[in-house]
């Protein structure tokens, strides 16, 4: 007895005694380990310890990357570890995982159980799933005022929503503004409803990277009428889908009024859209003006309908670049009439594709194209002599595009689309030089890196995208985070372009081996942070980092993941500045920039928003930019 109590004690002394000093040692790091003022198992520390072994200079480390090291503490890093190890475990253990380590993920949304017999009024109301919500409603309307605001995620989802009901409104007003990345699916919404109508007014305004869905939205509808104003302004990014939208209506009227304007490469895509209407009426007024390479697809618009009169006012106009594309539109359909007025008018020449426009068993179709913009292709278009076309362009003059050279050499933007500031030439990197500060604010997601010891376990390959979308509970196609993780893949996976070496890393120790592999371990990393972002500034004293000598850089920017991802990529032939900028009153410092000067431009596209704005072409000139808040750009020492 007494040999087996001795057995026992040494058991538990020789199993335990690791795990206890580990446990001790972690429970009185403020005590112990108050210098470093860090414990000194959690990944934070581990990379410090690593950045001192691979980075040779002794300078001091950057907090600002150091900060974006994962948040994780010793017992979380090594149970997520374990769990990473299984995919399924980890799954089930998202929202934990998400909130420990600071990462983007959106809320699984239930079914709604909430009952409501009248209307209701929402105010402050976010993530919710609204199914067999209002079905059969009789008269009234229901409200949701500034709902999903403010937000870094906006997730809801609305099926079945007013099915069935008569003369009953819907009201969407200041929805999901100034969110980062909403995601919103309207789901056979509004079917088989007569009268009444939906608004949109001040819908995902001023948001990044949109995902709206309406499919099979207002089908086989009785004289109920649409309006979506002030939707999407101001976007960055993003798509908005229209699918079987108004299929089967009877007088249906769709109003859409100061759509996606002033955004940044908005995308939608109207696919079987009024299909086998009676009397539809689609109106776009002041669609996708001012916006940079929008992109519209239409697909069997109207196809097989019946007195439909669709026009489009102010399309497109003064936008940059930008395609749009109408297959099968209007195919056989009985007395339409179709109305492009001041569409396409682009400040940057785009395309647009019409292909099996109009046509089909029936004659009695009109469409009009009065001050049509520019590069335009229709193939088997309707016959010609139900069109008519009025100042039609069919390119710029060679006058026009005289213009613009002229222009161009006077070093004025050409392109006001383009922001002031984004891109300048070299010489006004001087001391007094004033100039605009574009809007280099970080509009990504917060989130953190992971620690390598989990990083190593998960899988990063369009290949094993599967495994990634059953993670991270992506598994609709159509949702954001599966776009964004198959965009970032893709573009992590792109053949580099010459002369560029790249690599995407989910660490601060990826990113470290990286830049020292390209630049060797004497290296510096620096960013810019906002202050007087959009404003003009005051260039103060300027630093020449290695004396103003051509070198290169590793470049590092953010992109869309669940954790913190960097696309880094060298960028050989360029110039580094670091630049105090300074209130062009009262001449205080405001603000520490770091530009990159960029020498050799031959392998840029010529519609790169560079050349845009300063009016040149590919090797012709340097560009220079300020880098944006939390992109980064790594140098070897001075």
């Amino acid at each position: 007895m007494h040999k087996l109590k001795n057995n026992f004690f040494f058991f538990f002394f020789f199993f335990f005694t690791p795990i206890l000093i580990l446990i001790f040692f972690s429970s009185i790091n403020v005590l112990v380990f108050a210098g470093v003022k860090e414990d000194p198992f959690t990944p934070k520390a581990s990379l410090i310890r690593y950045w001192n072994k691979q980075i040779s200079n002794g300078l001091p480390k950057p907090s600002f990357l150091i900060e974006k090291a994962s948040p994780l503490t010793v017992v979380q890093s090594v149970a997520f570890s374990k769990l990473a190890g299984n995919q399924n475990e980890l799954a089930g253990k998202l929202p934990e995982f998400c909130s420990a380590a600071n990462l983007l993920c959106f809320p699984d949304v239930g079914p709604s159980l909430e009952k409501h017999s009248g209307d209701v009024n929402f105010k402050e109301y976010a993530e919710k799933n609204f199914t067999n919500y209002g079905s059969g409603h009789l008269g009234g309307f229901d409200s949701f005022k500034n709902y999903s605001n403010d937000g870094n995620s906006a997730l809801n989802s609305f099926r079945r929503y007013s099915r069935d009901s008569v003369g009953h409104g819907d009201k969407f007003a200041t929805y999901a503004r100034n969110t980062n990345v909403p995601d919103q699916s309207f789901n056979t919404y509004g079917t088989k409803a007569t009268g009444g109508n939906g608004d949109f007014n001040g819908f995902a305004e001023d948001v990044n990277v949109p995902n709206m869905r309406f499919t099979s939205y207002s089908d086989n509808v009785n004289g109920r009428e649409q309006t979506f104003t002030s939707y999407s302004v101001n976007a960055n990014a993003g798509d908005q889908r229209f699918t079987s939208y108004g299929k089967n209506v009877n007088g249906a009227v769709n109003g859409f009024k100061s759509y996606g304007n002033n955004s940044n490469v908005i995308g939608s895509s109207f696919s079987g859209y009024g299909e086998n209407g009676n009397g539809a009426n689609g109106s776009f007024t002041s669609y996708g003006e001012n916006g940079n390479v929008p992109q519209n697809n239409f697909k069997s618009y109207d196809d097989n309908g019946n007195a439909a009169v669709n026009s489009f006012t102010s399309y497109r106009d003064q936008s940059n670049v930008g395609d749009d594309t109408f297959k099968s539109y209007a195919k056989s359909s009985n007395g339409a009439i179709e109305k492009f007025n001041n569409y396409g008018n682009l400040f940057n020449e785009g395309t647009d594709t019409f292909s099996g426009y109009g046509g089909g068993t029936v004659n009695n179709q009109k469409f009009g194209f009065k001050g049509y913009g520019v590069n335009n292709t229709f193939k088997d278009y309707a016959d010609k002599k139900r069109a008519s076309f009025a100042t039609y362009a069919a390119r710029a003059t060679a006058a026009e595009m005289a213009a613009m050279k002229m222009k161009a050499a006077s070093g004025k933007p050409v392109n006001k689309w383009i922001e002031p500031g984004k891109f300048f030439r070299e010489s006004l990197l001087r001391s007094g030089t004033i100039m605009p500060m574009p809007d280099i604010r970080d509009k990504m997601p917060e989130r953190s890196f992971l620690p390598r010891v989990i990083l190593s376990k998960l899988p990063f390959s369009s290949s094993k995208i599967a495994d990634l979308q059953k993670i991270f509970h992506a598994e609709d196609t159509n949702s954001s985070m599966y776009r964004f993780i198959a965009n970032s893949l893709s573009e992590c996976e792109r053949k580099p372009s010459a002369g560029e070496s790249k690599r995407c890393v989910g660490s601060v120790e990826d990113m470290i081996d990286f830049a020292t592999s390209v630049l060797g371990r004497d290296v510096v990393v620096r960013t810019i942070n906002t202050n007087r972002s959009g404003k003009s500034v005051k260039v103060g004293p300027i630093k020449k980092i290695n004396g103003g000598k051509i070198t290169k850089s590793v470049s590092c920017h953010q992109s869309l993941f669940p954790y913190l991802l960097y696309y880094c990529h060298s960028v050989p032939k360029v110039r580094v500045y670091e630049a105090d900028l300074l209130d062009p009153n009262t001449g205080s410092k405001i603000n520490h920039g770091v530009a990159i000067c960029h020498i050799d431009t031959s392998a840029w596209s010529p519609t790169h928003g560079a050349f845009l704005s300063l009016g040149s072409g590919p090797g012709m000139i340097e560009v220079c930019h300020w880098i944006f808040e939390n992109d980064m750009t790594w140098a070897v020492a001075d």
